[in-house]
């Protein structure tokens, strides 16, 4: 089956993007080079063709009481205009996928998936919504998204795009006649999603490469993101690996009355669980990848989820799921990185913050 292609696809090729599969999707993994790109965002301000997200919207009578069914997190009474972050579960605890919710108003949702789960997403959602009073469609053939970060973002928005944002907090939306803006992001840094049309997407686009601002490909989403502590569907959470593993116990709300997966968790909180998702730092340079094994004296412990030489700190580091009992700060732990074992040891998962000094 062939991949989809975003509504900025024909530019991406045109500005002499690399382009690789992701998610079911061609999308742009670099433009320049990851390094360049990924300073630019925690420097200045970059742009990201998001568009393959998958949008689903919902509302009815019982929009709320479902979201709350199927959504950890809660959102029982929140303001219009409020985000939330999340996951949504298997009943086993395993998680379906991690997810933004928007409240747009009293009983309408707008809610935000990984774009390699939009179908199973959706099956889901579709599964568990019998009973509910609500109006639940996919949206996401409809919405193009960009996100626009870094600490020059609001500046952008304001002078570029003549989006007035100055007054959203962090994690808060808006519309914007047919625009929905929210001050989220995936980088550590300020910055703003908008979801819009196509046509809408591809003038806005149009705009911010004409203003100078750095078009930036997956390839430094995904150093920026981890450098800051933030999981990858697939790598730091699937049906296998919890909220309570990763360490995400706080989006999963265990005094709501019932949510899917629920019971699995309160248990896993209860009695422990077996393996837990951890910071590792290498005293060398080398670069510990996915899928490495992690090691306690001589003795396979874990695997590697994610791992780079951070650009921003200049460190070798990696997330790992290890089991518990080597996941205590401090404790010293190894990586096989082919026929050779490098030393470490367990930091915090954040490996960066702006206030990092090298």
């Amino acid at each position: 089956m062939e991949n989809k292609r975003t509504c900025l696809y024909d530019r991406h090729v045109k500005q002499g993007a690399l382009i690789s599969p992701f998610g079911g999707f061609d999308m742009p993994i670099q433009y320049t080079n990851i390094t360049e790109e990924h300073q630019a965002v925690r420097q200045h301000c970059g742009v990201f063709d998001v568009s393959h997200m998958g949008e689903v919207t919902v509302e009815g009578p019982d929009a709320e009481r479902w979201v709350n069914h199927i959504f950890t997190n809660d959102v029982t009474g929140a303001p219009v205009g409020k985000v939330f972050y999340g996951m949504m579960l298997y009943e086993d605890g395993g998680t379906v996928d991690d997810l933004l919710v928007y409240k747009m108003g009293e009983q309408r949702y707008f809610i935000v998936i990984n774009a390699a789960n939009i179908d199973k997403d959706w099956a889901w959602m579709r599964q568990n919504a019998e009973g509910f009073d609500i109006d639940l469609r996919n949206r996401s053939d409809d919405y193009g998204q960009l996100a626009v970060q870094g600490p020059e973002a609001a500046e952008v928005m304001e002078k570029v795009l003549r989006l007035a944002c100055d007054e959203l907090t962090f994690y808060t939306v808006k519309t914007i006649g047919d625009i929905i803006v929210s001050r989220t992001g995936y980088t550590g840094e300020d910055g703003f999603e908008i979801y819009g049309t196509h046509v809408y997407i591809q003038q806005a686009w149009d705009a911010l490469m004409a203003a100078g601002v750095t078009p930036c490909g997956l390839g430094c989403r995904d150093t920026l993101r981890f450098e800051v502590g933030l999981p990858l569907y697939g790598d730091e959470l699937s049906p296998e690996i919890s909220p309570v593993m990763a360490g995400l116990s706080m989006f999963c709300k265990l005094d709501k009355p019932e949510f899917i997966g629920k019971e699995a968790l309160v248990k896993q909180k209860a009695e422990g669980v077996r393996r837990k998702l951890v910071g590792i730092e290498l005293a060398d340079k080398a670069i510990p990848r996915h899928g490495y094994a992690v090691l306690k004296d001589g003795r396979e412990v874990g695997v590697v989820t994610t791992g780079y030489h951070t650009i921003s700190t200049d460190k070798s580091v990696c997330m790992a799921l290890v089991d518990a009992d080597c996941a205590k700060l401090d404790t010293p732990l190894d990586i096989q990185i082919r026929k050779k074992v490098f030393p470490g040891h367990v930091v915090k998962k954040r490996f960066y913050d702006k206030h990092y000094k090298k």
